[in-house]
């Protein structure tokens, strides 16, 4: 403005100046030629600027009170002024849009919307420098959601594995049929330690550190116990931050776009409408075929898939062509790696070893009776121990639980256990119906009436019912009734009738 003021000050202002700064501005003429109207009739120096809506803190918390909503923001401002002519005109409702737009970003847009985890989606993540192999692995649980039928039940699965985070490589991996604890973890950590195992070898080794995202059962004594006496660190990673191990989390996404979606009984598979599956009867695999089939997808992973971010190379290849040398762990290493044990010192006996309150036995134990011992085992495996000497700590054998159940015997417990499980589960639903309440919709501001009407003679039989119960409660089931008096006892005499005599008055007429 101040040069075209001076221009029009000597004369010199033409039409070709105002289109030469419209242009530079991005600007329209005629808006140029109303700032420089304004600037000669109001005596400015620069380009008019109109008093314009903003967001501010308080449009900030409204906006978020109303779930980012900007049409119901611009009705609670048109009240606020409607109640408080102070507050002055409102803007339009495109207006709020625009600045909105403009003084927000997409991520804080979103995150006012829905939350925390939508607003991360419009972040930029960088991406760790590019390392040398076993320089750090990431560990992490995957739900797979999949149905497999287990001895006639169905599960979904939980995998824990481990990653190179400079190849891509998947370095070892366990399958539970449950929510995995430090047991899956140690599995998984074993299998990929050692590098001559069938599936992941030859892939392995002690890697420089492992990162994990706040998991319990990886951070748990047993297992940072196990790295540690490898000088291999875990390191916890702050809660909710999947971008700081995002090559795990790029292989759970993996495994769930290139896998499971070719399964039976896939539960994200597409639905038709009202959310029904194309076959919703497929039959399910069952559990061990599962497992052979991810480890057969596991095995392509590291020896045939091409990866883009690897050269075009697969992830073995890329690994195996790093010069970085691996340190191997030795067999004899891994004999207590992960074992836990209560520090007792035991004697082996003649029974065994007493552990639990369950003896254990083995053929080595033979001539060791008397020896002084140490126990450690597997977290949840109970079928066998390890015995070490309690002295030198060397490693004795394996002991075995005697007479353990065999697997009829246990199917048959097992059945026992699920069906009384089912009966407690049946009789809570049923108790949780009767103490449910529903209530009528209502489309006024009232109190609304509780539903489920009752007869007078169906609530006398449910209060009998109940009061029947509290009977069987007080019941004795272990009092013993008497036994009928036998024949030999001598019975009391009944007294024989009196006949009455004329001085006894008639019963009649006594007084009580």
């Amino acid at each position: 403005m101040p040069r075209l003021l001076e221009l029009d000050g000597r004369g010199e202002l033409t039409a070709a100046h105002v289109r030469l700064v419209a242009v530079a501005l991005g600007r329209s003429e005629r808006t140029v030629w109303r700032w420089l109207a304004a600037a000669r009739r109001e005596g400015q120096t620069g380009a008019r600027v109109s008093e314009r809506f903003t967001v501010t803190a308080e449009v900030r918390r409204l906006l978020a009170f109303y779930g980012g909503n900007a049409a119901r923001l611009h009705a609670e401002l048109v009240r606020r002024a409607a109640e408080d002519p102070g507050v002055g005109t409102v803007p339009s409702l495109s207006t709020v849009h625009r600045a909105l737009r403009r003084d927000l970003s997409r991520g804080e847009r979103a995150g006012l919307r829905s939350g925390e985890a939508v607003r991360r989606a419009h972040d930029v993540f960088g991406k760790r420098p590019v390392s040398h192999r076993n320089a750090a692995w990431e560990g992490d649980h995957k739900h797979l959601a999949v149905e497999v039928d287990l001895e006639g039940e169905l599960v979904t699965p939980w995998v824990t594995w481990f990653i190179d985070c400079a190849h891509n490589v998947i370095t070892g991996a366990s399958v539970t049929a449950h929510a995995p604890s430090r047991d899956g973890v140690l599995a998984a950590l074993r299998v990929a330690l050692v590098r001559d195992e069938p599936v992941f070898g030859p892939v392995g080794g002690l890697p420089g550190q492992v990162r994990v995202d706040r998991g319990k059962e990886f951070l748990c004594e047993a297992v940072t116990g196990a790295l540690g006496a490898f000088a291999v660190p875990v390191v916890d990673l702050p809660g909710g931050t999947p971008h700081l191990k995002g090559s795990i989390e790029a292989l759970n996404d993996a495994v769930e776009e290139m896998f499971l979606v070719t399964l039976p009984r896939y539960r994200h598979r597409q639905r038709l409408a009202g959310g029904r599956l194309a076959d919703p009867d497929a039959p399910p695999m069952a559990f061990h075929t599962f497992v052979a089939a991810l480890l057969e997808w596991v095995h392509w992973w590291n020896t045939s898939h091409l990866s883009p971010a690897l050269g075009g190379r697969t992830p073995l290849q890329a690994w195996q062509a790093d010069p970085t040398p691996v340190t191997d762990v030795p067999k004899d290493a891994l004999i207590g790696f992960g074992l836990e044990g209560d520090g007792r010192i035991r004697l082996v006996s003649t029974s065994g070893v007493r552990f639990r309150r369950r003896d254990y036995i083995a053929d080595w134990m033979v001539g060791h009776a008397g020896d002084p011992i140490k126990v450690r085992r597997l977290p949840h495996h109970d079928e066998e121990i390890e015995v070490f000497d309690a002295a030198t700590g060397r490693h004795l054998g394996t002991a075995f639980l005697a007479g353990g159940a065999d697997l009829e015997q246990f199917t048959a417990v097992r059945a026992a256990r699920t069906a009384a499980a089912r009966q407690l589960r049946a009789d809570l639903k049923a108790a949780e119906r009767l103490r449910r309440k529903r209530f009528e919709a209502v489309t006024t501001p009232k109190v609304p009436k509780q539903l489920g009407a009752l007869t007078a003679e169906e609530a006398e039989a449910e209060l009998r019912a109940a009061d029947q119960r509290g009977l069987r409660e007080l019941a004795r089931p272990d009092y013993i009734p008497h036994a009928p008096v036998p024949d030999t006892w001598a019975r009391p005499i009944p007294p024989a009738p009196r006949t009455p005599t004329p001085d006894t008055p008639h019963e009649e007429n006594q007084t009580p």
